[in-house]
């Protein structure tokens, strides 16, 4: 049997790899395939598209809980990373906000842990820490119930959808103790540069890009070129597979828009980065009145980590705002990572694409969301009001993370760090749509790097050679 493991922790993980067409190909190539989920088994087995492939079964992870010897372990790791990487701004940036101002007992061993990584911090000690951090759990309930499975399932190949959960280590061990190969996609774009360790080091690497496969061999030396593989990210698959179509009426009279109207959408933050979000959307709202007659309209999208509730108040003072509340539900609360259990609709992926399809520009604090619009060649504004200075939350120090430097030199974006600049960017996008055209293809060509069409045929075929 030519049997492949696939590891999908989390909601993102289910839209990339089950709302894409991976699983599709995955079924199509490999005589069975199997799924280890971090997601409730029910995720799975209630979905149309599941029940289609007959050779696709799912075995529910057990939830890790980490001791305090692989806490350690895994957390001196993580720092002596960061600490060897300092000279990245992101990097860097993470490094000092975990630092404890406090002393309580757990706080003054994270010091202790600093103060070790200042003085061995090279790749052999990062090294040494993970091997220190897998024994520690080898003989851990979770750790034996994960080898008895591997050994009763016989995956040829072991495909970890997310490189960095660390309560996904232990499936890692038992793949290496069992001799299976594995490989890891790289998740999101900032992950390598702005980001702590991976969850351990992997056979082979799936990455964006060739500015991806720079970065990972940078980070982690001990990679071989030849096992990064460049194959785009199956992220933005949906936006090319039909199914998740609608008309542009169907769309606007869902979230009661006005056809005659230009659209902005406003695409949030996360809660714990997006303080600024409301002033940004006032900001937004202050040019729409200055329109007579009223020709522009708003639509707010929230991000799926959240619920919206936040902004339960700016809903109450501007009734004219459209609101896009991601249908994400939570499968589950008693998690480490209880965020990582909320699951996207195709319902939502719907709304995403038809967003993306039909708003005239994006208004986003340096998102994700801005290669998103870029895909569907529309203008992007980044809004980024506050420094260490103004009393706003301070989204500029994102603007030196090395990832979003990239975008910036592009020109593909533009910055706004006040309303006045929010205004003028807008006038720009709204009446010259195309005059950044040029820089946003060349900026999506340098991060993604291969079109989105056959996205998870690429990752599949790559799957079948290891």
């Amino acid at each position: 049997m030519n049997k492949l493991g696939i590891v999908i922790t989390d909601g993102v993980g289910y839209r990339n790899f089950v709302m894409s067409k991976f699983l599709n190909e995955s079924s199509l190539n490999f005589d069975s395939v199997i799924i280890y989920s971090g997601l409730p088994k029910e995720a799975f087995t209630n979905d149309p598209q599941f029940q289609e492939n007959k050779n696709v079964v799912i075995h529910e992870l057990g939830i890790f809980q980490e001791s305090n010897k692989t806490w350690f372990y895994r957390k001196l790791k993580e720092v002596a990373h960061m600490t060897l990487h300092r000279g990245f701004y992101g990097i860097n940036s993470n490094l000092k906000r975990g630092y404890p101002k406090s002393n309580n007992k757990r706080n003054i061993i994270i010091k202790c842990i600093y103060g070790i990584s200042r003085l061995f911090h090279t790749e052999a000690n990062i090294c040494t820490y993970e091997k220190l951090q897998f024994k520690s759990f080898e003989n851990h309930p979770v750790t034996q119930s994960y080898l008895s499975f591997l050994k009763e399932d016989k995956p040829d190949h072991l495909f970890f959808t997310h490189q960095r959960p660390p309560y996904l280590a232990p499936l890692l061990y038992a793949a290496n103790k069992l001799d299976i190969h594995t490989s890891s996609f790289i998740f999101s774009w900032d992950n390598l540069a702005s980001k702590g360790r991976m969850l351990g080091n992997f056979d082979y690497y799936f990455v964006w890009s060739a500015l991806m496969k720079k970065e990972l061999l940078h980070f982690y030396p001990n990679a071989e070129i030849a096992n990064v593989h460049i194959v785009g990210t199956p992220q933005f698959e949906p936006y090319v597979i039909d199914d998740y179509q609608v008309s542009k009426t169907t769309f606007f009279k869902k979230f009661n828009l006005n056809l005659g109207e230009k659209l902005i959408c406003y695409s949030c933050a996360d809660a714990g980065i997006g303080g600024n979000d409301e002033v940004h959307i006032r900001g937004i709202l202050s040019y729409i009145k200055k329109q007579s007659p009223k020709t522009i309209q708003l639509l707010v999208r929230t991000s799926p980590a959240e619920d919206g509730k936040r902004f339960e108040n700016l809903k109450n003072e501007f009734p004219e705002i459209k609101w896009n509340i991601p249908k994400w539900v939570l499968t589950r609360d008693n998690h480490v990572e209880s965020w990582s259990q909320r699951l996207p609709s195709y319902e939502d992926v719907i709304d995403l694409k038809s967003v993306l399809s039909f708003a005239d520009v994006n208004v986003n604090m340096l998102s994700t969301m801005s290669l998103d619009f870029m895909l569907f060649d529309k203008p992007v504004i980044n809004t980024v009001f506050g420094n260490s200075k103004n009393g706003l939350y301070d989204d500029q120090k994102f603007l030196n993370y090395v990832h979003y430097k990239y975008v910036i030199e592009s020109k593909a974006v533009t910055i706004a760090k006040n309303e006045e600049e929010l205004h003028k960017q807008l006038m720009e996008s709204l009446d010259q749509p195309e005059f950044r055209k040029k820089y946003r293809k060349d900026l999506i060509n340098l991060e993604i790097g291969k079109p989105l069409e056959g996205t998870s045929k690429r990752i599949v075929a790559a799957l079948k050679e290891f």
